[in-house]
């Protein structure tokens, strides 16, 4: 009899302490409700992909990021762009840049206004006319201040336009015009950017251009829109200035 109380108080000790420990086991676990509400972790905020600088090349003559400048030739300094396309007017683009401003003056007919491309690609030969007949007309160093040296031109590498409107064409009157307001405030949203201002003068080398625009494909246009930047020697962190290389 004795034995059996003994077993019997023996098997009563280890049923309490399997109970005390099933509470304790419990009362460790971590907790994921409280009060009827559920609790979830808190983690930072995933930050936004950082925008990708080097997606398309900065000195391809070919890739719609290159930057041109006195300080950044064109390599070779007689590239031509083998996808020419009208824009009208007797006036070429790169194929992708000549999409792009049918949808841009499309888009500035819907909003009441017209406007045309005035001078697009300009080959190495043409540039040079160019050039020297500035240099004649107004002297070297007022023709550096508004036209590029041959192989130094964005209109040579086929994504640049000169875009005029309601009589006044190349001139700065354009961007007085509500046709150039219209043009400057809203061609980020075509891939433009209006490339040469008061503001941009002693990063880019050249006076401001209220007609001068610059084909860089919606991504970048809408970047530098956004951070407010207006020249791509500035986002790129690329030289440029007055003096030639």
């Amino acid at each position: 009899m004795m034995k059996k109380t003994l077993t019997l108080a023996l098997l009563t000790i280890l049923v309490v302490i399997g109970i005390l420990l099933f509470w304790r086991g419990l009362a460790e676990a971590p907790s994921h409700a409280t009060s009827g509400t559920l609790t979830t972790t808190t983690g930072s905020t995933p930050k936004a992909p950082s925008f990708d600088k080097t997606q398309y090349s900065t000195t391809d003559p070919s890739s719609i990021w290159v930057v041109v400048n006195k300080q950044h030739p064109l390599n070779p300094t007689s590239y031509a762009p083998t996808d020419l396309t009208s824009v009208g007017n007797g006036q070429y683009m790169r194929a992708e840049a000549a999409t792009a401003l049918t949808s841009f003056f499309a888009g500035a007919k819907a909003a009441g206004y017209t406007l045309r491309a005035d001078s697009g690609y300009r080959s190495y030969a043409t540039q040079v006319a160019t050039y020297n007949s500035e240099v004649k007309s107004f002297g070297q160093a007022k023709a550096d201040s508004e036209s590029a040296r041959p192989g130094y031109s964005e209109h040579q590498t086929g994504w640049a336009v000169d875009i005029g409107a309601a009589g006044c064409d190349i001139e700065d009157c354009f961007g007085s015009t509500a046709e150039g307001r219209w043009a400057a405030a809203n061609a980020y949203q075509y891939g433009f950017i209006l490339r040469y201002t008061d503001a941009n003068t002693s990063m880019t080398g050249y006076r401001a251009e209220a007609w001068h625009f610059r084909y860089v494909g919606t991504q970048l246009s809408n970047e530098l829109h956004k951070e407010n930047v207006t020249t791509l020697e500035q986002f790129f962190g690329i030289t440029g200035g007055s003096t030639y290389k």
